[in-house]
C-alpha cells in the first residue's frame, strides 16, 4: 500500500465518505456505478470518487485527490467526469465541504417533465430540511440545467446563474440527475434525502393531478 492510500485509510473525511456513499447506495440512488461523491480537503482540493466504482463498495483508496488553483484542475488517477462540476461548486461558496451526485429513478424522471429553469416547491413541511427554510409556506427553489456531455461547459453555465443568486443547496441536470451540497457531509446528506423526499411528493402529486 503506498503512503497516498495509507493517509486516505486514516483519514475520517474518507471514511466517512465511503459509509455515506453506502447508505445512498442502500437507496437504489446511484445504480451501474452511477454518481459521484466528494468532500473537500482544503481550500484549493478535495478527494473525489474515482471513475467506475461501485458505490454501494467504496473505500478509502477508491478517493482520489484532487486540486485546483488558477483554472486548472489537477488529479492523478481517472477522477469521476463530473469532477470539474464538484471543483466549480467549491469554488463558488467556500463553506462548501461536500457534494453529493446521485441518479434516483424519480429525480432523473422528474427532470425531464420539467421545462422551466428553476421549479418552486411550496406547501411541504419537509421543505425545512433544506438549510434556510423555515415553513412550508414559503417557495423552496430547485434549479433545472439541460444535460450535455461537455462538463466544463455545465460549469460555466451553473457559474453564471450563481452570480444572478446562489442555487439553494441543489440542482437537477434533465435527464441525469440531482447534485446536493452542504457545509458538512451530514448536512450534504439532509439535503439529499430532503430533496428527494420533495421531488418524489410532487412527482406522485403531478401524476394523479
Amino acid at each position: 500500500m503506498n503512503n497516498t492510500a495509507q493517509l486516505h485509510q486514516l483519514n475520517p473525511h474518507a471514511i466517512a465518505l465511503c459509509a455515506l456513499g453506502r447508505w445512498i447506495a442502500s437507496r437504489h440512488w446511484v445504480p451501474a456505478t452511477g454518481g459521484n461523491f466528494s468532500i473537500r480537503s482544503g481550500e484549493h482540493s478535495a478527494l473525489v470518487t474515482a471513475s467506475g466504482k461501485d458505490k454501494g463498495e467504496l473505500s478509502p483508496q477508491d478517493l482520489l485527490p484532487v486540486s485546483w488553483q488558477d483554472g486548472s484542475l489537477t488529479c492523478t488517477g481517472t477522477p469521476s467526469a463530473e469532477t470539474a462540476l464538484h471543483a466549480r461548486l467549491y469554488q463558488l461558496d467556500p463553506q462548501i465541504k461536500a457534494v453529493l451526485h446521485t441518479h434516483s429513478v424519480q429525480a432523473t424522471v422528474f427532470s425531464r417533465i420539467i421545462s422551466e429553469d428553476s421549479y418552486l416547491f411550496q406547501g411541504y413541511e419537509m421543505q425545512k430540511a433544506i438549510s434556510g427554510n423555515t415553513t412550508h409556506t414559503a417557495a423552496c427553489p430547485l434549479a433545472l440545467f439541460d444535460n450535455t456531455q461537455h462538463i466544463p461547459e455545465l460549469a460555466d453555465k451553473l457559474s453564471q446563474r450563481w452570480q444572478q443568486q446562489p442555487l439553494h443547496w441543489g440542482l437537477l441536470v434533465r435527464g441525469h440527475g440531482l447534485y446536493v451540497w452542504g457545509r458538512s457531509l451530514d448536512e450534504a446528506k439532509r439535503h439529499l434525502e430532503g430533496w428527494e423526499f420533495l421531488i418524489n411528493c410532487e412527482l406522485e402529486r403531478l401524476k394523479l393531478t
